[in-house]
């Protein structure tokens, strides 16, 4: 995950003290504010508002004791605020709806790989069902284990509501889509993810049904600018022969591509001939088979990856 990075040069609370010494909470804020939001660039604006307000607050003469709790109820407001308006975006997007990947590689600051472990794509997605405050207060608690007082002063809720707003959103949500996979079967998934990357370009179609669930889900985002399947397909075979046809495609596009870890299981980066990014695939695993496949493909949701391709894009967004 890229350092977040302000846009505007004289915007940076970072470089006053406030800022500088509140900016190791920087990855926590993140966090938090893409867990609530699954956008990498709203999730940056939501905590770059945050530093700001504390900033203007502190120049007004507002005493901060503890500015890592302010910060948070600071994004969490934010962010339910944010989720609002974002609702009614998402009631006309086109195609499937997921989050923007968050992408590291083996190279990656070990906090970063944390961090995706808790917010995998699967979550996310079901997350999409809950309320504003359902997501805040479920992110905050189930996510990242934080005490009912604490989620109490972040959203301006009592104690007794939180825990009430937080069973409510538990009963939406299945208890394993939080569950992380162990650090140490992380070598088996990443051997898996190679075999079934590997079949998919070789275009072997007993290999991938072996490694596909049965009752497997495949999910594309093209946000309707790129290139992707017209619907949520739960068919393992319907899924292979999609997958054959989609890397076969690839390769005459001289398709290269990366391994990768995104949200916290295994996935790739593909890129096109000239080094841009056409689209990204993370697999959820279950029980040592492929549950389920997001494929990215919409142009909007990989900029923060580097320079996109138009290879995929329909023609009238090229």
């Amino acid at each position: 995950m890229a350092e977040t990075m302000d846009r505007t040069p004289d915007r940076n609370p970072d470089r006053t003290p406030a800022g500088a010494a509140a900016a190791s909470y920087r990855p926590l804020l993140f966090s938090i504010a893409y867990g609530m939001t699954g956008s990498v660039g709203d999730a940056e604006d939501l905590v770059q508002d945050a530093f700001l307000g504390m900033t203007k607050a502190q120049r007004a003469g507002t005493v901060i004791d503890a500015p890592k709790a302010y910060l948070t109820t600071a994004v969490t407001r934010l962010g339910i605020n944010h989720l609002g308006s974002a609702r009614v975006r998402r009631e006309t997007y086109v195609g499937d709806w997921l989050p923007e990947p968050l992408v590291t590689h083996e190279d990656a600051p070990a906090e970063h790989a944390e961090l995706t472990d808790a917010l995998s794509m699967a979550l996310l997605v079901l997350l999409e069902a809950l309320s504003p405050m359902e997501r805040a207060v479920f992110v905050l608690r189930e996510v990242f284990g934080h005490d009912y007082p604490d989620i109490a002063r972040s959203t301006g809720k009592s104690e007794a509501n939180c825990r009430q707003i937080f069973a409510r959103a538990r009963r939406r949500i299945p208890a394993d889509a939080t569950a992380r996979l162990p650090r140490e079967r992380r070598a088996e998934g990443a051997e898996l993810a190679r075999r079934f990357f590997t079949a998919a370009d070789g275009g072997d179609l007993d290999a991938l049904l072996g490694m596909l669930a049965p009752d497997v889900v495949f999910h594309g985002d093209g946000g309707g600018k790129a290139q992707a399947i017209s619907r949520t397909v739960h068919d393992p075979h319907q899924t292979a022969a999609l997958l054959v046809a989609g890397f076969r495609r690839l390769r005459t596009l001289g398709a290269t591509l990366r391994p990768a870890q995104v949200n916290g299981a295994p996935g790739i980066v593909l890129y096109d001939a000239e080094g841009r990014v056409l689209s990204v695939v993370e697999l959820h695993l279950q029980d040592g088979t492929v549950g389920a496949i997001h494929s990215l493909t919409n142009p909007d949701k990989l900029t923060h990856l580097g320079p996109v391709s138009d290879q995929g894009l329909l023609p009238r967004f090229r």
